[in-house]
């Protein structure tokens, strides 16, 4: 099935030799196939190649940078022009005073060791949650949670603040308070062309809110991203399914890097990176712990699909409203 990269047992093993480095192997998915008159002509060796990164983060922000950068090398190697890191990459904090303690601005060490990393690999990177000390860092002692968008030439070349926070008491996991220590964004970043389509940046608990999916939509995106670090209890309801409706009702494809394991005595996250197609069909899934999965994107087939079902131009504004107004 199309964006998945099915290696040979001998062609995995030299990869699981590699110190800290696991390659989760991939599933073969069956359900949800591709409609007959849809059927891709062009070989999938073609189309560009994506890498979804799954690490579990901690407060150590300098091994955190290792398996990243592991990861990253890797998904270089197996040709990939953009890989994507999940949400918190840079670390997981114990508690929000630790949080804004280990934060850094744009300009800091950590993001020029990504600059250097983009520029080294040549590839394109999705940097999904940073914790960043902004312009009003002075005055508010808040940070913003920032997804970074790097060219291979480790420029910024996109940078959208979370605008929905997510604060949830839900029982059996972990209270998140997420504006205790984070301000929320001011506004949508318009979707990036990059080398694999027109990227849509949102994180984690954006993706509960379809106006924002449908405004990126509009706008012009052909990919969706959601960075996560979703919990033990919502992940198994909800996570696929949000993931797989975002991309049914926009016609993107979606990447959804996820941090997964025990990150320190009070956070464990779900993992279950993944990558859906316009469709709705899981394409590409990490297994368990760290890792990387990798997808093929096919933008003829994303086309094809939304002229043949074509529910943009079949909406009723004038019935209920807009639920996602394009961006300016």
């Amino acid at each position: 099935m199309l964006g998945f990269i099915i290696r040979p047992r001998h062609q995995l093993l030299p990869l699981l030799l590699c110190p800290g480095l696991r390659i989760p192997r991939l599933s073969v998915l069956c359900a949800q196939p591709r409609p007959r008159a849809m059927a891709i002509s062009s070989s999938s060796w073609e189309l560009p190649l994506v890498a979804v990164c799954q690490v579990t983060s901690t407060p150590d922000k300098e091994q955190n940078f290792k398996t990243c950068a592991e990861l990253v090398r890797e998904a270089a190697r197996l040709g990939a022009c953009l890989a994507f890191l999940p949400e918190a990459f840079d670390f997981i904090a114990r508690d929000p005073a630790e949080t804004l303690h280990l934060s850094e601005p744009l300009g800091g060490n950590l993001l020029g060791e990504y600059t250097q990393l983009a520029r080294e690999c040549g590839l394109w990177l999705s940097l999904g949650g940073f914790h960043e000390r902004g312009q009003d860092w002075e005055q508010t002692q808040k940070i913003y949670n920032c997804h970074v968008l790097l060219n291979s030439k480790g420029s910024v070349v996109a940078a959208y603040r979370k605008t929905h926070l997510c604060d949830v008491d839900i029982p059996g996991q972990a209270p998140m308070h997420e504006s205790d220590s984070t301000m929320p964004g001011p506004s949508i970043e318009p979707p990036v062309s990059t080398p694999a389509g027109k990227i849509g940046l949102a994180i984690c608990y954006d993706m509960r809110f379809p106006e924002l999916s449908l405004a990126l939509a509009q706008a012009g995106a052909e990919i969706l991203t959601y960075p996560s670090a979703f919990g033990f209890v919502t992940g198994p309801a909800h996570w696929e399914v949000l993931l797989r409706a975002r991309a049914i009702e926009t016609q993107c494809y979606v990447v959804a890097a996820a941090q997964c394991g025990r990150h320190h005595q009070k956070r464990e996250s779900y993992g279950h990176s993944m990558v859906v197609d316009p469709w709705g069909t899981v394409v590409a899934r990490c297994s368990d712990g760290p890792g990387l999965c990798l997808a093929r994107i096919d933008l003829s087939y994303l086309r094809q699909l939304r002229q043949h079902l074509p529910v943009f131009q079949h909406r009723r504004p004038d019935l209920y409203g807009s639920l996602g107004h394009p961006l300016s």
